[in-house]
């Protein structure tokens, strides 16, 4: 969440911040409530000192009358102090809630635009997106073709939006997260295997609603547990609360894991198959820095995100993403959109991957703070995360895009030795 010093000092940037987003926060009612707050607060802190006051002159007293009066004083004035106290803090709970709602403050180069049509396309990859010389498929027909992908099975046993892979389609997978994994230990992070639940104040943490109508998560009932809809909960979580040396950022760290979403009220051909779906694997990469470095480490994050889908050799552009189309913790966004042939009515472009500068708005929940040496106090880290890949949509791009006329499809090269073939055919019947 925005500190709620520079909530109170930024009144004006802060609501043109959530015009800006989109985001009815109530900045006035939080301001107004802490001023009440802090009158509670002098209210406790004199009725405290009158208190102290009072118990340090009974031993005083003239007599035992006089002493049992001051005693019935005191106990007055702590009963008043206590009903004050709790006054004070359901105020501060009250304005925590509201400063919950408020939404981190947007970079000064984010487009300003109510929603993803504000995006700015700010570069593109290597490959160019291919002109067919016959009709190509979407990834449902070529999956139900080449025997990759059973949607019906997923069905019938757990529900629509749930799927099988089969044959190529999982040795594809696997080879994707080899192949990435092993970039990422390449550029410095530490690989892991995360948990695939997570304890739901992790999840607010992060900026996630893990209960509630309008919440895309699944939750455990009788637990405080939810499934993550990605590893940048349990990534993010593994410092809660915890210190760290300056000298020790940046940490960059990836995760597999699996992700379940509720995706309520997603349908439509854009949609179709297994592009947006209930559970996917997906590589995620995290990093916590210093506040000076998050800039330039995100930077780096949307870069090897972009090395990998040249080399896989699928058509993308990167996207500034607008204010409108930011989730409530990212200060910068930027996503990856891949060229899906058989997206929509003649193709269009897909969201594959995307980054995110987080600054101190999920470290502040989290209680994730670093300590410079020589210097007293603490201070918030930045965190960032990106998507390196969510397999399924990888495998949307590559399928559609490397489909030939024959039915066939070629593997990426990065991707064969794991795989372990050139090319997907057809099955003969």
């Amino acid at each position: 969440m925005l500190d709620r010093k520079f909530i109170l000092e930024n009144v004006a940037a802060v609501k043109q911040n959530c015009r800006h987003r989109g985001v009815a926060a109530d900045v006035d009612s939080l301001v107004a409530k802490e001023s009440q707050r802090l009158a509670k607060l002098k209210e406790v802190e004199e009725l405290n000192r009158r208190a102290n006051e009072v118990s340090k002159s009974i031993g005083k007293a003239k007599d035992e009358a006089e002493r049992e009066a001051r005693k019935e004083e005191g106990r007055r004035l702590r009963a008043e102090k206590e009903a004050c106290q709790s006054e004070h803090d359901t105020l501060d709970g009250a304005i925590r809630e509201l400063q919950a709602a408020i939404p981190n403050m947007s970079h000064p180069d984010v487009p300003i635009g109510s929603d993803d049509k504000a995006n700015l396309e700010v570069r593109r990859g290597t490959a160019e997106v291919r002109d067919f010389d016959f009709p190509p498929l979407d990834h449902v027909d070529l999956g139900s073709k080449l025997d990759l992908i059973d949607l019906e099975g997923g069905a019938r046993t757990t529900g629509h939006g749930f799927y099988f892979l089969r044959n190529e389609a999982v040795l594809l997978e696997l080879a994707l997260q080899q192949f990435i994994v092993t970039k990422l230990i390449g550029k410095g992070f530490t690989p892991t295997i995360t948990p695939d639940l997570a304890q739901d104040d992790i999840l607010e943490g992060i900026g996630f609603n893990p209960r509630g109508p309008e919440t895309q998560v699944y939750s455990i009932e009788g637990s405080n547990l939810s499934l993550v809809g990605t590893a940048e909960i349990t990534l993010g979580g593994l410092y809660a609360g915890v210190t760290v040396d300056a000298d020790q950022l940046p940490i960059r760290i990836c995760g597999i894991s699996h992700c379940f979403r509720t995706e309520a009220g997603a349908h439509g051909r854009a949609t179709r198959g297994i592009y947006r779906v209930h559970q996917f694997t997906k590589v995620e990469m995290f990093a916590f820095t210093l506040p000076e470095q998050s800039d330039q480490v995100h930077q780096e994050i949307c870069d090897i995100e972009c090395e990998i889908f040249n080399e896989l050799g699928v058509p993308f552009r990167v996207v500034d993403t607008a204010t409108g189309d930011l989730g409530g913790p990212a200060y910068r966004k930027f996503d990856l959109e891949a060229w899906m042939p058989g997206r929509g009515e003649g193709g269009s472009w897909g969201e594959i991957t995307s980054t995110s500068n987080c600054t101190d708005y999920q470290s502040r929940r989290l209680k994730t703070k670093f300590k410079r040496k020589g210097e007293k106090g603490t201070h918030f880290v930045h965190t960032l995360n990106g998507t390196a890949v969510a397999a399924g949509r990888a495998m949307i791009a590559i399928l559609e895009n490397n489909q030939q006329a024959d039915g066939s499809v070629v593997v990426p090269e990065v991707l064969r030795k794991w795989v372990g073939k050139e090319r997907i055919e057809p099955k003969s019947a």
